[in-house]
């Protein structure tokens, strides 16, 4: 082989391990992670709830424009700010969450819109049932953290759920939508 031949393929391997180099996995840091729902109620005002314990990691490359993400959202730490609201969500007329503790959503498929995540595709299982979601990036960014001297990369992701589908069907018929809007919002620490 000549000298240009192991120069080429030495920048090409070179090139692929700094392509490589660029994938990072990132800790869900759960003090700024937590999932949010609402659902009208009646038609006039809205119900929220929020599960406040969240864990599990994402990998990302920048510069391959990919990721995946694995998240477990602790089902027990709902909080709807009423204790016989939150006792009524939990139960076994809705989440039944003595049976079903976690909710968990896995991710393949990372949708970019320039240098920034913009959607977020991959199964979201809820109460023994697992069915495709898709969340968009309403905000998304990577700082390096002045407090933690490290990379964090984050942002606010949402999506429609039809509830009936995880089997959740209480209130389907008084006439309360299928329909959930839920919000994750997420930051993770690079390792």
């Amino acid at each position: 082989m000549n000298k240009i031949s192991l120069l080429a393929i030495a920048a090409a391997l070179g090139f692929a391990a700094a392509a490589h180099a660029e994938s990072a996995t990132y800790a869900i840091e759960p003090s700024h992670t937590n999932a949010t729902f609402e659902i009208t109620h009646f038609g006039t005002s809205t119900n929220r709830g929020r599960f406040n314990k969240a864990s599990g990691s994402v990998t990302l490359d920048k510069a391959a424009k990919t990721g995946s993400l694995d998240v477990t959202i602790d089902t027990t730490s709902l909080d709807t700010s009423t204790a016989a609201f939150t006792k009524h969500i939990s139960g076994d007329e809705m989440l039944n969450v003595a049976a079903f503790p976690t909710a968990h959503f896995v991710a393949t498929k990372f949708t970019f819109t320039g240098d920034k995540v913009s959607e977020v595709a991959g199964n979201l299982t809820l109460m023994g049932k697992t069915n495709p979601v898709v969340l968009k990036a309403q905000n998304f960014n990577c700082y390096n953290s002045p407090m933690i001297k490290r990379e964090v990369c984050g942002g606010d992701f949402d999506t429609t759920l039809v509830r009936s589908q995880y089997g959740v069907t209480y209130g389907l018929n008084y006439g309360f939508p299928d329909n959930v809007h839920l919000v994750i919002q997420v930051e993770a620490v690079k390792q």
